[in-house]
């Protein structure tokens, strides 16, 4: 028995050891002929959200000021080509590349998904990074490194092979606040309720989540230069990661000048409220779908109703899986006649939609930067969110109370 149990233990072991030395030797071996280029890691180049306009920001930025780097995507999207992605940056963003840039496939993203990983998610995806930035490297290995997923466990091994790491960061993989949470055994998208309601499991998770955080901030200090979206990030990723002085605030791109011309006036047959988020789990589109079909619940009979529409774009299955299931939920609470669903649209679909917008709906918690709020704003929509999200004045106070969600035990 004792030598099953320790053999049990020496075989994944032995196949980790296995694998970094694996590592270690195709770093020895392609640091030698690094190319001048800069190598951009971003698995899904169809996620269609902030970080995917920041992508193409980046790229023709790098093709404006430092011309004689190649820029190269690192991809696991088998579709992509240099010109479908130059066109994709104009049709869903607006930016216009110099060149089409040339594109790495990449076939081990499997272990990456969430799906992957029913437990553990969030250092099993990790791990699963550090595989498929070694497929990446392996295949081309560039000067400079730049990750614009958030995937930190990749820094090491981009170091390895002799790059120079950048980083721009959306939101910490683990955050503080996510740690008071699991102490406060609150049930959130990433702490199941069976676990938020045990003493123990809660501190079995609070365990992992301290241990999951002292190796977040150990590869993330290997950085070269960080960026990040907010003094939200800024704050979380200098307590973690330990380097401010590599560390520098770069807001991310909005590019307000065509929303600024719309006109304000707004067609109230119907009324439209909009909802621009990718569909995954901490964006809370269905609170948004339960909080519109109370609205519509205590509706005046003689008032007109509203029009919600969830604006949004899938990175892969799970993503669709979270809008069927939404899509499911609104013809459950009986409102699938009065919300519309507009899924992976241009950037002039966009900017019509906006246009026809009244109020704009926010549901994030923690929200990093909030790139939808800020187009809310400029086409003339009114933000609605969760009030310690969206109503502070810039001291850091509360500064109204209008907001959806359970506010002091009753819905607003």
């Amino acid at each position: 028995m004792a030598s099953r149990l320790l053999l049990s233990a020496l075989a994944p072991a032995t196949l980790i050891l296995a694998f970094i030395i694996r590592i270690i030797a195709a770093a020895v071996q392609f640091r030698r002929n690094r190319q001048k280029a800069v190598g951009f890691f971003h698995p899904y180049t169809n996620d269609g959200g902030g970080g995917e306009r920041v992508l193409w920001c980046a790229v023709k930025a790098v093709q404006e000021e430092s011309p004689d780097l190649d820029c190269v995507i690192y991809t696991g999207d088998h579709d992509a080509s240099p010109q479908s992605l130059s066109a994709r940056a104009i049709d869903r963003f607006g930016v216009k590349l110099i060149n089409p840039p040339q594109v790495v496939h990449l076939y081990k993203r499997k272990w990456i998904e969430e799906t992957t990983y029913p437990r553990f998610t969030m250092i099993g995806q990790s791990l699963g990074s550090v595989y498929l930035s070694w497929e990446a490297l392996c295949k081309y290995t560039p000067l400079y490194y730049f990750d614009t997923s958030g995937y930190a466990f990749t820094y090491p091994v981009a170091r390895m092979f002799g790059c120079k790491v950048i980083c721009y960061t959306h939101y910490p993989t683990i955050s503080l606040d996510m740690l008071s949470r699991i102490h406060a055994r609150s049930s959130m998208y990433n702490n199941d309720a069976l676990i938020a309601k045990s003493v123990f499991f809660s501190q079995c998770k609070v365990i992992y989540y301290k241990f999951f955080s002292l190796l977040y901030g150990m590869v993330g200090s290997c950085a070269h230069l960080a960026m990040v979206n907010s003094s939200w990030t800024h704050s979380h990723i200098q307590k973690l990661w330990g380097i401010s002085a590599r560390i520098f605030r770069v807001y991310p791109p909005c590019d307000t000048s065509g929303l600024q011309m719309l006109p304000l006036e707004r067609s109230t047959t119907p009324i439209k409220i909009i909802s621009v988020a990718q569909f995954r789990p901490e964006k809370a589109h269905p609170l948004q779908l339960e909080a519109f079909a109370v609205v519509l619940k205590n509706l005046d009979a003689d008032l007109p109703r509203p029009k919600l529409q969830f604006v949004g774009s899938c990175r892969n299955e799970a993503d669709e899986k979270r809008l069927q299931h939404l899509k499911d939920r609104a013809i459950e609470l009986k409102v699938d006649n009065d919300v519309e669903f507009h899924k992976n649209v241009t950037y002039s679909e966009l900017v019509s939609l906006l246009g026809g917008a009244a109020a704009g709906i926010h549901s994030m918690i923690d929200e990093h930067f909030g790139i939808s709020v800020v187009e809310y704003m400029a086409s003339g929509a009114i933000p609605i969110g969760l009030f310690p999200n969206l109503l502070i004045d810039k001291g850091g106070n509360w500064a109204g109370q209008v907001g959806f969600g359970q506010v002091k035990n009753r819905p607003s």
